[in-house]
């Protein structure tokens, strides 16, 4: 009889516990088979996180129905980042328009230096042209800034008359070189934020742009303005990150809430920081290493974990990946919709 009972508590338990399975993917937003790749070949659910982009998002929680991953967050949460169907993301971003018949979208990088903001500019570039390219300086160098100037990349379609209506900027690298050059750094995003940085401005690190400088717009329009402010963070250092730099980052980031631009997080060079990344991307779903990362980042600087984005970037490839095409039209396509929430309101 004890035994009976056992069996049939056990079996109950299990019951529950399928119930609750089913009631979790229920309540997810299905992602969709993913593309013909081996990375595609599994279904992931995600939990829809809250509107609020301004620091206060619901975490997300992935859950994988056919694969157990080996990282675990609270529980039965599950960390899982995997790109949306590769295609399904190349369109979006090929059909796109900005919400209020704005002309162009302006994403604003930023971050310590060498750590891959120009890269991230080369790759998207790169994936949208079907070929390796390197329009932006980038720099392996993380104690030197190859961006000395501001400019603005406009990236070609596919028939080289027209271009996507959306534009990337890259600041000069942020470095802990003294107090004063962090204020002047934090000064200059701002007037960037405000859209007050003309094309051309070469960034000085003793002093910022001042308003009787003739690079300084006076009059700027919805165009000049960041509708969205990314950080990009290196994951192989983001242990190593000085508290200075990211109390600069946080305060930065405290200044583009109060613009109401939203603020999210690349997390690149995640190859170089996880081992089992670089030996396969498709890890990327699974890495431990990598999901300790992302929660260290959202500590050091208050960013949601799910508005934190891993990325590799193309840096040494001949050639384009189709997975690492993936991650990279999966965080611009979430880069392009977490800012038209902005030109929506």
């Amino acid at each position: 009889m004890a035994v009976i009972r056992r069996r049939t508590c056990q079996t109950s338990e299990v019951k529950q516990n399928q119930m609750k399975t089913l009631l979790r993917v229920r309540n997810c937003w299905d992602l969709k088979e993913r593309t013909r790749s081996s990375l595609s070949r599994t279904q992931l659910h995600w939990e829809r996180p809250s509107k609020d982009w301004q620091g206060n998002w619901a975490q997300n929680s992935w859950t994988d129905v056919n694969h157990q991953p080996n990282v675990l967050l609270g529980g039965d949460v599950m960390f899982v980042f995997l790109s949306r169907d590769r295609e399904a993301d190349l369109q979006f971003i090929n059909d796109y328009r900005p919400a209020g018949g704005q002309r162009q979208f302006r994403i604003l990088l930023h971050g310590p230096v060498g750590a891959g903001k120009s890269s991230f500019i080369n790759s998207v570039f790169s994936v949208l042209e079907g070929k390796i390219c390197h329009k932006a300086t980038a720099c392996n160098i993380t104690q030197t800034t190859f961006t000395k100037k501001y400019i603005t990349y406009k990236i070609k379609k596919g028939d080289h008359q027209n271009v996507y209506p959306f534009v990337l900027n890259d600041m000069t690298g942020l470095s802990n070189i003294n107090w004063k050059h962090r204020r002047v750094y934090e000064k200059d995003m701002r007037m960037a934020m405000k859209g007050h940085i003309k094309e051309e401005y070469k960034f000085h690190p003793q002093s910022a742009l001042s308003e009787t400088d003739p690079f300084f717009n006076r009059n700027p329009t919805i165009n000049d303005k960041a509708h969205i402010l990314v950080t990009v963070f290196d994951a192989s250092t983001i242990n190593q990150l000085e508290e200075t730099v990211a109390e600069t980052i946080q305060e930065i980031r405290d200044e583009a809430t109060e613009l109401g631009i939203p603020h999210v997080a690349i997390l690149s060079k995640i190859d170089e920081a996880c081992p089992e990344i670089r030996d396969d991307i498709k890890n990327v779903c699974q890495s431990r290493v990598l999901q300790e990362k992302i929660q260290i980042l959202s500590k050091l600087v208050g960013i949601p974990e799910n508005c934190i984005f891993p990325v590799k970037n193309y840096h040494s490839e001949k050639k384009l990946n189709h997975e690492t095409d993936a991650l990279i039209l999966y965080t611009l396509r979430s880069i392009i919709e977490i800012g038209e929430e902005y030109l929506s309101s």
